[in-house]
Protein backbone atom coordinates (compact mmCIF):
# COMPACT_ATOMS: atom_id res chain seq x y z
CA UNK A 1 0.00 0.00 0.00
CA UNK A 2 2.76 2.46 0.98
CA UNK A 3 4.59 1.79 -2.29
CA UNK A 4 1.44 2.48 -4.26
CA UNK A 5 0.92 5.77 -2.42
CA UNK A 6 4.58 6.72 -2.88
CA UNK A 7 4.43 5.87 -6.59
CA UNK A 8 1.24 7.89 -7.01
CA UNK A 9 2.75 10.89 -5.24
CA UNK A 10 5.88 10.65 -7.35
CA UNK A 11 3.91 10.33 -10.58
CA UNK A 12 1.79 13.39 -9.86
CA UNK A 13 4.24 15.60 -7.98
CA UNK A 14 7.47 15.32 -9.91
CA UNK A 15 8.16 18.17 -12.25
CA UNK A 16 11.28 17.60 -14.27
CA UNK A 17 13.32 20.78 -14.47
CA UNK A 18 13.52 20.48 -18.25
CA UNK A 19 9.74 20.78 -18.47
CA UNK A 20 9.20 23.67 -16.07
CA UNK A 21 7.29 26.40 -17.85
CA UNK A 22 9.34 29.55 -17.62
CA UNK A 23 7.98 32.09 -15.20
CA UNK A 24 11.27 33.94 -15.11
CA UNK A 25 14.73 32.85 -13.97
CA UNK A 26 14.17 33.36 -10.23
CA UNK A 27 10.87 31.51 -10.23
CA UNK A 28 12.31 28.78 -12.44
CA UNK A 29 15.27 28.13 -10.16
CA UNK A 30 12.98 28.17 -7.12
CA UNK A 31 10.84 25.50 -8.81
CA UNK A 32 13.93 23.41 -9.53
CA UNK A 33 15.13 23.71 -5.94
CA UNK A 34 11.66 22.90 -4.61
CA UNK A 35 11.79 19.71 -6.66
CA UNK A 36 15.27 18.95 -5.33
CA UNK A 37 14.01 19.48 -1.78
CA UNK A 38 11.05 17.17 -2.34
CA UNK A 39 13.33 14.52 -3.84
CA UNK A 40 15.86 14.89 -1.03
CA UNK A 41 13.14 14.35 1.56
CA UNK A 42 11.72 11.37 -0.32
CA UNK A 43 15.18 9.81 -0.76
CA UNK A 44 16.11 10.48 2.85
CA UNK A 45 12.86 8.95 4.05
CA UNK A 46 13.57 5.78 2.07
CA UNK A 47 17.10 5.54 3.45
CA UNK A 48 15.92 6.13 7.04
CA UNK A 49 13.20 3.51 6.68
CA UNK A 50 10.42 6.09 7.09
CA UNK A 51 9.23 5.07 3.64
CA UNK A 52 9.87 1.68 2.05
CA UNK A 53 12.69 1.50 -0.47
CA UNK A 54 11.43 1.43 -4.03
CA UNK A 55 14.02 1.12 -6.81
CA UNK A 56 11.86 2.83 -9.43
CA UNK A 57 11.28 5.81 -7.14
CA UNK A 58 14.95 5.93 -6.16
CA UNK A 59 16.02 5.97 -9.79
CA UNK A 60 13.43 8.64 -10.63
CA UNK A 61 14.86 10.79 -7.83
CA UNK A 62 18.37 10.41 -9.24
CA UNK A 63 17.14 11.19 -12.77
CA UNK A 64 15.38 14.29 -11.42
CA UNK A 65 18.60 15.47 -9.78
CA UNK A 66 20.53 14.97 -13.03
CA UNK A 67 17.94 16.96 -14.98
CA UNK A 68 17.95 19.69 -12.33
CA UNK A 69 21.74 19.92 -12.31
CA UNK A 70 21.78 20.31 -16.08
CA UNK A 71 19.03 22.95 -16.16
CA UNK A 72 19.88 24.94 -13.03
CA UNK A 73 22.89 27.06 -14.17
CA UNK A 74 20.93 28.58 -17.06
CA UNK A 75 18.58 30.30 -14.62
CA UNK A 76 21.11 32.83 -13.32
CA UNK A 77 21.32 35.66 -15.85
CA UNK A 78 22.79 38.92 -14.55
CA UNK A 79 19.29 40.41 -14.64
CA UNK A 80 18.22 38.04 -11.85
CA UNK A 81 20.67 39.15 -9.17
CA UNK A 82 17.86 40.75 -7.18
CA UNK A 83 14.11 40.63 -6.88
CA UNK A 84 11.66 37.81 -6.54
CA UNK A 85 12.88 37.08 -3.02
CA UNK A 86 15.94 35.43 -4.50
CA UNK A 87 18.31 33.55 -2.23
CA UNK A 88 21.08 33.66 -4.83
CA UNK A 89 24.26 35.16 -3.43
CA UNK A 90 26.15 37.83 -5.35
CA UNK A 91 29.06 35.33 -5.35
CA UNK A 92 27.39 33.62 -8.32
CA UNK A 93 28.13 36.65 -10.45
CA UNK A 94 31.25 37.97 -8.70
CA UNK A 95 32.98 34.55 -8.76
CA UNK A 96 31.71 33.04 -12.01
CA UNK A 97 34.60 30.57 -12.32
CA UNK A 98 33.86 29.14 -8.86
CA UNK A 99 30.13 28.99 -9.66
CA UNK A 100 30.87 27.16 -12.90
CA UNK A 101 33.11 24.65 -11.12
CA UNK A 102 30.41 23.99 -8.50
CA UNK A 103 27.58 23.56 -11.01
CA UNK A 104 29.69 21.39 -13.31
CA UNK A 105 30.63 19.16 -10.37
CA UNK A 106 26.98 18.87 -9.36
CA UNK A 107 26.01 17.88 -12.90
CA UNK A 108 28.87 15.37 -13.19
CA UNK A 109 28.05 13.80 -9.83
CA UNK A 110 24.32 13.59 -10.50
CA UNK A 111 24.80 12.04 -13.93
CA UNK A 112 27.20 9.49 -12.43
CA UNK A 113 24.78 8.74 -9.59
CA UNK A 114 21.85 8.25 -11.97
CA UNK A 115 23.98 5.95 -14.15
CA UNK A 116 24.43 3.60 -11.17
CA UNK A 117 20.74 2.63 -11.41
CA UNK A 118 20.62 1.24 -7.87
CA UNK A 119 18.38 -1.71 -7.17
CA UNK A 120 18.65 -1.72 -3.39
CA UNK A 121 18.83 0.73 -0.50
CA UNK A 122 22.60 0.35 -0.11
CA UNK A 123 23.21 1.20 -3.76
CA UNK A 124 20.78 4.08 -3.56
CA UNK A 125 22.50 5.36 -0.41
CA UNK A 126 25.81 5.49 -2.28
CA UNK A 127 24.28 7.29 -5.28
CA UNK A 128 22.21 9.62 -3.09
CA UNK A 129 25.34 10.53 -1.13
CA UNK A 130 27.19 11.40 -4.36
CA UNK A 131 24.44 13.87 -5.16
CA UNK A 132 23.77 15.39 -1.77
CA UNK A 133 27.48 15.89 -1.06
CA UNK A 134 27.17 18.90 -3.39
CA UNK A 135 24.36 20.61 -1.53
CA UNK A 136 26.28 22.08 1.39
CA UNK A 137 29.02 23.74 -0.67
CA UNK A 138 26.56 25.57 -2.90
CA UNK A 139 24.14 26.44 -0.13
CA UNK A 140 26.98 27.90 1.94
CA UNK A 141 28.92 29.61 -0.83
CA UNK A 142 26.25 30.71 -3.29
CA UNK A 143 23.05 31.11 -1.29
CA UNK A 144 21.72 33.71 1.10
CA UNK A 145 19.39 32.15 3.63
CA UNK A 146 16.38 34.39 3.97
CA UNK A 147 14.21 34.33 7.08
Amino acid sequence: MMRAVLAAVLATAVILPATVASAGPIEDRKAIMKGNGRDTKMGGDMLKGVAPFDAATANKILANYAAAAKAFPAHFPATSKTGGETEASSAIWSMPADWKIATEKFEKDTVAAAALKPTDAAGFGKAFGMVTANCKSCHEGFRIKKS
